[in-house]
């Protein structure tokens, strides 16, 4: 059994990796940049080690500094969490160089399954459904236009490496098609040092959906169940639900089916997540994740099983010790991600210190978060300061509490996106299961809801405001009630 982990994240996820570390036995290794000395994550593990700068280049992705560090305080593997090094073939070899257990599957399944070309091939090669599109990369606009004719238009550049929807372009015509392919190059060139790109079919009221995986090293390999995360901006996830509300039973174990033939076909070890487009009852392969999702909890809440807990027990060389015939589904999960960000400002970060915070609690409510109330949210990572988490016995209840969770989140300070989810949950096309990666795009009432909704709750501060200002019995309880508080302050020093 492994000994001590070194979490090579920040944050939310260093803190989910802890805790089923900590329940297991196993010592944890927290690592931070110069921001992040004071950070949660920090003050939860065992041990922590300065990475000395800020920027992700020199702090989280510098695969030298935590290599060393991990030789330093003698840990015996380390979980990449999500983002940062996570599917870094690099990083997973280093690790396998070093004698470090890699949390993850092996360095040679993750640079196979990174690059979306070979990962098509391979997937076609174990009969998945693939979106019909190029089988190699783009290299001249003139075989791009006979591509995208023979497959019709509209089509879809995206970058070979990479994921997060980081270098897609969509191109209706033969004029858009150039500059989609450029543009996705330079992006794609920017981002991972890889201008490769390929093209697609565009599927049309596409909802996204992903089966999430387990996987030993004896070929035990298991699903858990599907997640719908069609509610997206710029390709970036917001709410997700488990289960999807569209999937029947004999659908959800024909995806499932296939995710883990997929698994098997590329040897895969560890926890993954197979994810496919779906539209109109056809289902097609998209990519796979190496590794632990945002919205893992999702899966966790609604099969009672600990994927990360799986993953150290994988890791550390035991047999998957579920079956298949023993996940079963309970009630609905759904997830939204708080960010520090600006629904009405195109979602602009909105990173600065959180002047009061609490987080919602009560039967079916789970919050996965890192922060705390004088916590200064950094402008150098994601913006993301929680992941609310609901548990319902049906999707209707699950909505439901939903929204009385949102009520109850209160983060002072930052501007968030907590009304955009409001309205959100008060949509009825949302409320109807009726979802689409283009939701955000085509529901447009529901940023001039957010509105209303950030003016409502302006009004009731203002109106709350008054009546302390007004009320002079108020005044003189909130004048005794602090004079007390003093007195006892300086009677317990």
């Amino acid at each position: 059994m492994i000994k001590k982990i070194l979490v090579a994240n920040r944050s939310e996820i260093a803190i989910r990796v802890m805790r089923a570390a900590r329940e297991l036995g196993i010592k944890t290794v927290a690592i931070y940049s110069d921001v992040d000395q004071c950070a949660l994550h920090t003050k939860y593990a065992d041990e922590a080690y300065p990475l000395e700068g800020n920027h992700a280049k020199e702090t989280y992705l510098n695969i030298k500094k935590i290599i060393a560090i991990a030789k330093q305080c003698q840990a015996d593997a380390i979980h990449p969490g999500y983002g940062f090094l996570a599917e870094n073939p690099n990083f997973s070899y280093a690790c396998e160089k070093e004698g470090i257990i890699f949390i993850g599957p092996s360095s040679k399944v993750i640079e196979l399954m990174g690059n979306k070309i070979v990962a098509r091939k391979t997937v076609a090669a174990a009969g998945g459904p693939v979106v019909p599109g190029t089988v190699d990369e783009v290299n001249d606009y003139e075989t791009a236009l006979k591509i995208s004719a023979a497959i019709g238009y509209p089509v879809i550049v995206k970058a070979a490496a990479g994921g997060g929807g980081i270098g897609m372009r969509i191109a209706h015509n033969p004029e858009e098609l150039s500059h989609a392919i450029n543009q996705s190059r330079a992006t794609a060139g920017s981002a991972f040092g890889n201008s490769s790109v390929f093209i697609e079919k565009y599927v049309e009221e596409p909802r996204h959906i992903e089966i999430q995986i387990l996987a030993d090293h004896y070929g035990n390999v298991i699903h858990l169940g599907e997640r719908e995360c069609s509610i997206q901006r710029r390709h970036q996830k917001l709410i997700e639900e488990a289960p999807s509300p569209v999937l029947t039973e004999e659908l959800r174990n024909k995806m499932g089916e296939i995710a883990v033939n997929i698994a098997k076909a590329i040897n895969y070890s560890n926890a993954g997540t197979i994810e496919f487009i779906y539209s109109k009852g056809n289902f097609y392969f998209m990519e796979m994740n190496t590794r632990i999702q945002v919205e893992h909890a999702i899966t966790e809440v609604v099969t009672g099983i600990d994927i990360v807990k799986q993953q150290i027990l994988i890791a550390s060389g035991e047999r998957i010790n579920i079956q298949q015939k023993d996940v079963k589904i309970s009630g609905h999960a759904i997830e939204c991600r708080i960010n520090a960000e600006d629904p009405l400002n195109n979602f602009a970060p909105s990173p600065s210190k959180i002047k009061g915070y609490r987080s919602p609690g009560g039967i079916g409510v789970r919050v996965d978060s890192g922060v705390f109330d004088s916590y200064s949210i950094p402008p150098y990572y994601d913006s993301m300061i929680s992941k609310l988490i609901v548990w319902g016995r049906d999707r209707k209840e699950c909505i439901e509490r939903m929204r009385r969770a949102l009520y109850e989140y209160i983060i002072v300070g930052p501007t968030t996106n907590i009304p955009f989810h409001k309205a959100v949950l008060s949509n009825e096309t949302f409320i109807k299961g009726e979802l689409s990666t283009h939701f955000i795009s085509e529901q447009r009432a529901l940023l001039d809801q957010t509105m209303e909704i950030i003016k409502q709750e302006q009004s009731l501060q203002e109106k709350l405001s008054s009546i302390f200002r007004d009320d002079k019995k108020t005044a003189a309880i909130f004048a005794a009630l602090k004079t007390y508080i003093q007195n006892n302050a300086k009677q317990d020093s």
